[in-house]
C-alpha cells in the first residue's frame, strides 16, 4: 500500500486464529516458526532496483555481520517485471534492470547464504503498474518456484470487487485462492500478505478488523497499516514509525508462532531519524516479534546502525519461540510500557518514551504483572547490565527513546498474571475502574486502569483488588469479588469481551450490550497472556 495514514489510538492482546476450510498456516507453524529477518528495498529505493543493488546487499550483509545475526532473506519489492507478460502469459523480469535474469540472482543470493523472496499483486495490476497476479495466479506461483523464491509479498493495489462480493469479501477471496494454491505446492511460499493495509483508513473499523480475523488463516504474516515512510518521501519518520507502532498494538491478539503482525521495514539509514529513534524503532519491533527487514543502503549503514542491528539480546527476544507480541501494560501522556513473556520464563520490559522530554522514574513491578513482596533480577538489553529490583524498576530515557529489561523470574515468584490497560481500539480510550465508577477514560496511566486477567476470567485493577469487574444488567461496576458468572469474562479472537451470566459484550459507552460484529465500540485489547475464546 502506497500511502501515509493518520496516527490511530492503540489497543492490544494475544492469540490466533483458525480457518474452517483450509489448513491455516498458524497451525501449522513450522513453514515460519519465527519471524522473517532480511532485505527489501522499497522504502529506500522504491522503484529503482537493479541487479547490483541487490548483488551489493548481500554482499555487504554477508560481510558486516547481518547475515551471521539472522537477517538471510534478499527480498524483492514492486516494479522488477516488464509491464507485459509473456505471449504464453508468464511474467518476465526487466532484463535491463536484471541482465542476468532472476534464476541467477537467486542462485547467487542462495550461495552467500540467503532465501529469495519476490512480490507481486492480487489486482490486475501491481500499485507501481505493472502486470498483476488476477487471473494467472497458480502460473505465477509455479514462476516463482523455478525460480528459486521462497518468499512471496502479494500487495493489493487494483483490486474490484465481482459477483457481488464487498470489497472486504473480495480480497477474502482473492487471498483465500492465493492460500489455497501455495498449501497444494511440495514447498509451499511463505505468504505476506497486505490486504489489511487497504482498509486501515476507514473510521468504522469493521472491515479492518473482519480482514484482520482471516489472515492469519491464509498466511504467515501480514501488513496491517500504511507503507512506512519512504526514504525521500514527505512527512515526519518518527510520526511515521508511531503510526504503524500503534497500529500493531491494536493486533496483538492474532499473532502466535507461524503468523506474526507487520509493522513495516526498519528504515535503519532515514535521515529524519535520530539514533535513539533508530533503536527504539528496532527494539519496539524485536519486543512485538515482528518481521525484521532491513529497507536502508546496506553498504554504508554506519557501525552505530549495525551494532543496534545486530544486538543478539534483542534478536533473541524477536526470535523467541513463544512469538508472544508485547502489549501495553501502562500508556499515559509521553509513557508507554510493554510487557511479554518468553519463553524461558521470564519477563520482558519495555518502556517507551513518546514524550519531547528526557523521563526518570521508577516502574512499579505490579504493573509489568510480577509481585511487589518478591526479588528480581532485570537486565537492560541494550548494554547487558543486571540490576537487582524489588518493589520497582528504574528507567531513564532520552525523548523518543526505548529500554527493554528481562526480567528473571525464580520459582519462588514464578507466577505471572496477565496485566495491563484494556483498551478500546477505535476511540484510544482506556477502561479505568474505581469504587464510584466503571468507565472509559482518555489514558493516564494510574493504576485505576491497569487490569489484572486470571485464569477463571474475573478482572481486577491494580488499585481495588478485592473488587471485581461486574456485570449488572446494562451496566458494569466493580464488587467484591465472589467468582460468580457475572464477573467472569472471556476474551474472544473478535476483540469481545463477553459476560459469562448474560452473554453480552463490554461496550464502550454502554455498558454491556449485544454482542456485534466487529463494531467499533466493542473491540478492545487485553494483556497479553490472556486466554482467547475460540
Amino acid at each position: 500500500m502506497r500511502v501515509l495514514s493518520r496516527w490511530m489510538p492503540v489497543a492490544t492482546a494475544l492469540a490466533s486464529t483458525m480457518s474452517s476450510q483450509v489448513v491455516a498456516s498458524i497451525e501449522s507453524p513450522s513453514l515460519l516458526p519465527t519471524p522473517p529477518m532480511g532485505f527489501n528495498n522499497w522504502a529506500r529505493y522504491m522503484c529503482d532496483l537493479n541487479e547490483t543493488l541487490f548483488v551489493d546487499a548481500a554482499d555487504a550483509m554477508a560481510s558486516n555481520g547481518l547475515l551471521e545475526a539472522g537477517y538471510n532473506r534478499i527480498n524483492l519489492d514492486d516494479c522488477w517485471m516488464n509491464y507485459a507478460r509473456a505471449e504464453n502469459g508468464s511474467l518476465e523480469w526487466n532484463i535491463t534492470k536484471f541482465p542476468r535474469g532472476l534464476p541467477w540472482l537467486g542462485q547467487y543470493v542462495k550461495s552467500k547464504g540467503f532465501n529469495f523472496g519476490i512480490y507481486e499483486d492480487s489486482g490486475n495490476l501491481t500499485c507501481g503498474g505493472y502486470p498483476g497476479s488476477l487471473g494467472y495466479e497458480e502460473m505465477d506461483a509455479e514462476t516463482f518456484a523455478s525460480w528459486g523464491i521462497d518468499y512471496l509479498k502479494l500487495d493489493g493495489c487494483n483490486v474490484y470487487p465481482k459477483d457481488g462480493r464487498t470489497s472486504q469479501e473480495e480480497y477474502k477471496h482473492l487471498y483465500g485462492y492465493w492460500h489455497e494454491i501455495l498449501s497444494k505446492m511440495e514447498q509451499p511460499l511463505i505468504f505476506s500478505e497486505s490486504a489489511p493495509a487497504y482498509f486501515c483508513e476507514d473510521d468504522n473499523m469493521t472491515d479492518w478488523n473482519a480482514v484482520m480475523d482471516w489472515v492469519p488463516g491464509y498466511g504467515e504474516l501480514a501488513r496491517h497499516s500504511d507503507d512506512i515512510i519512504v526514504y525521500g518521501g514527505k512527512g515526519n519518520a518518527w510520526d511515521s514509525v508511531m503510526i504503524n507502532y500503534g497500529f500493531n498494538t491494536l493486533v496483538a491478539r492474532y499473532q502466535g508462532p507461524g503468523f506474526y503482525n507487520d509493522p513495516d521495514f526498519l528504515i535503519s539509514d532515514h535521515p529524519g531519524l535520530s539514533m535513539d529513534e533508530k533503536r527504539s524503532q528496532f527494539a519496539l519491533w524485536a519486543s512485538f516479534s515482528a518481521p525484521l527487514i532491513i529497507s536502508a543502503h546496506i553498504p554504508d549503514l554506519t557501525s552505530d546502525d549495525l551494532e543496534y542491528l545486530t544486538n543478539k539480546a534483542l534478536i533473541d527476544v524477536d526470535q523467541d519461540p513463544l512469538a508472544q507480541q508485547a502489549t501495553l501494560a501502562s500508556r499515559d501522556s509521553s509513557l508507554d510500557i510493554l510487557t511479554r513473556s518468553l519463553a524461558d520464563g521470564s519477563r520482558l520490559a519495555t518502556v517507551l518514551n513518546r514524550g519531547s522530554d528526557a523521563i526518570e522514574k521508577d516502574i512499579s513491578v505490579d504493573v509489568l504483572g510480577l509481585s511487589s513482596d518478591c526479588t528480581y533480577k532485570a537486565q537492560d538489553l541494550w548494554d547487558g547490565s543486571v540490576q537487582t529490583i524489588k518493589g520497582g524498576l528504574p528507567i531513564k530515557l532520552n525523548t523518543h527513546a526505548t529500554g527493554v529489561y528481562k526480567i528473571e523470574v525464580d520459582e519462588k515468584c514464578s507466577q505471572v498474571v496477565p496485566t495491563g490497560i484494556i483498551f478500546n481500539t477505535a476511540s484510544g480510550k482506556c477502561l479505568a475502574g474505581t469504587s464510584s465508577s466503571v468507565g472509559f477514560e482518555s489514558c493516564n496511566g494510574s493504576k485505576s486502569q491497569i487490569w489484572q486477567v486470571d485464569a477463571l476470567g474475573a478482572i481486577r485493577t491494580l488499585s481495588e483488588q478485592s473488587k471485581c469487574l461486574t456485570a449488572d444488567g446494562e451496566a458494569v461496576s466493580l464488587k467484591e469479588c465472589k467468582q460468580s458468572n457475572a464477573q467472569k469474562w472471556s476474551y474472544a479472537i473478535t476483540g469481545n469481551l463477553k459476560n459469562g451470566e448474560s452473554g453480552s459484550c463490554l461496550t464502550e459507552g454502554g455498558g454491556v450490550s449485544a454482542c456485534g460484529f466487529e463494531v467499533n465500540n466493542q473491540v478492545f485489547g487485553l494483556p497479553a497472556g490472556v486466554q482467547i475464546a475460540r
